[in-house]
């Protein structure tokens, strides 16, 4: 543990050091350094010197995307009008193949004109949100561990974060009954995400009604992140928030196509619900962008209205993934709980090092068996004592890190002393 609060104290500095030499804007002072960073470095480093990292840190899906998608947006690319402005909500096209997946999946009807816009990505309409409804100095409710951009969004926003412990969905709401009576000013909006990121932990139909319930005795809105509703690995899917009868009087959800569709880098999301929060995120973004590429609009729309066995692959894909991560990691002496949804394992510290801490492990992972996993603290402090792995190898590159990290487990107390040894001398 010593050397995991040497490491923090030296990021503290160097991000002392920044502010110093830059000038100190308000919103940038309240974002603390970037915990990934470090781990960023140093796989670039390795990697410029020739090192081939095996590299589960970052949920970018490594697939293809579907081949009926590409065409439809090269076709749509060769009209000469395509270059133009388009919708900052989304071109109705999008929202109503958005609305049509909500009704065939969910069960749940949405009105396009009101209910439905189109972002870009989940990551900035949640951003976006938290600009569209908060007041400096708006308490927001929190799980820790999170996304970042569930509580640096609203931070963004100067909004005030209230972090509740979610080691898991019943224990966060249950902090989150005791945070409502202790917080002042009240909070005005209360986050949930299953499945969640990192934890990959998720929630029946019941949750949510028990979530809807709390927030309604309380005034507070809800802002529900589904970016993984498609990726699960048990016989039924995740539900929708918005399945709950009431939960569109305060309630909007947050999706994605970027996992569901291997379409990461095209930057397509979705706000839905709440007709009123769905109007400020319009407005906001009226301001800031005039929406996607319009024939990245078209091709979204024909993913969401085509055939979904492609759906059923990419998910058939990050499964297999899983069962031999689960599998050759057990083997190498890493035992990690298998998720039952998401892209990623939330995998606890080896025994060896879970003094070390999360940040010294990944980056001894890295330097010492070429494998690049997310240090959990970088999620919040409860983050801490496990690492993220993303299912973004492939199995013979999964059971390849398996055989790396067996020799890097046999050799922890070797490794942990050149460390410990470093980290004094400097």
């Amino acid at each position: 543990m010593r050397d995991f609060r040497s490491l923090i104290a030296a990021l503290g500095k160097v991000a002392a050091q920044e502010l110093h030499m830059t000038p100190e804007f308000h919103r940038i002072q309240r974002l603390p350094p970037y915990v990934f960073e470090e781990v960023n470095r140093l796989k670039a480093r390795l990697r410029a010197q020739g090192v081939d990292i095996i590299d589960f840190g970052m949920g970018n899906p490594d697939m293809p995307t579907p081949k009926h998608i590409v065409d439809k947006l090269v076709e749509t690319a060769r009209d000469p009008k395509s270059g133009r402005y388009s919708a900052s909500k989304g071109i109705i096209g999008l929202r109503r193949a958005m609305a049509g997946y909500y009704e065939r999946r969910f069960g749940v009807k949405l009105n396009p004109d009101t209910e439905v816009i189109a972002t870009l990505g989940s990551k900035e309409g949640f951003a976006n949100l938290a600009q569209a409804l908060t007041a400096p100095g708006d308490v927001i409710i929190c799980p820790n561990p999170a996304y970042p951009i569930h509580a640096y969004g609203f931070i963004i926003a100067c909004g005030v974060i209230r972090h509740v412990p979610a080691p898991s969905p019943e224990e966060y709401l249950a902090g989150v009954s005791r945070a409502v009576g202790n917080s002042a000013p009240p909070p005005s909006v209360l986050i949930v995400s299953y499945p969640s990121n990192p934890t990959a932990q998720w929630v029946d139909v019941d949750f949510y009604k028990d979530v809807v319930a709390l927030a309604k005795k309380h005034d507070m809105l809800v802002l529900s992140d589904i970016a993984y509703s498609e990726i699960y690995f048990e016989d039924n899917p995740p539900p929708s928030i918005l399945q709950v009868e009431g939960a569109k009087d305060i309630a909007v959800e947050v999706n994605s196509l970027s996992k569901t569709y291997a379409m990461a880098g095209w930057r397509v999301g979705m706000v839905v619900g709440n007709e009123r929060m769905c109007a400020a995120l319009a407005r906001v973004k009226s301001y800031l962008d005039y929406g996607a590429y319009t024939p990245i609009q078209v091709a979204a729309a024909t993913a969401l209205n085509g055939p979904q066995d492609c759906v059923d692959e990419i998910r058939g894909i990050y499964k297999s993934r899983r069962d031999t991560l689960i599998s050759a990691m057990g083997r190498a002496g890493w035992d990690i709980p298998a998720p039952s949804a998401s892209m990623f394992a939330w995998a606890p510290l080896p025994e060896q090092y879970r003094e070390a801490g999360s940040m010294l492990f990944a980056k001894l992972l890295i330097e010492e068996a070429e494998v690049a996993v997310a240090p959990g603290i970088a999620f919040g402090e409860n983050g801490e004592g496990y690492v993220r792995i993303g299912l973004v190898e492939n199995e013979q590159r999964i059971r390849q890190a398996a055989r790396n990290v067996r020799k890097f487990l046999a050799n922890s107390e070797e490794i942990l002393g050149r460390a410990h040894n470093a980290m004094a001398a400097s």
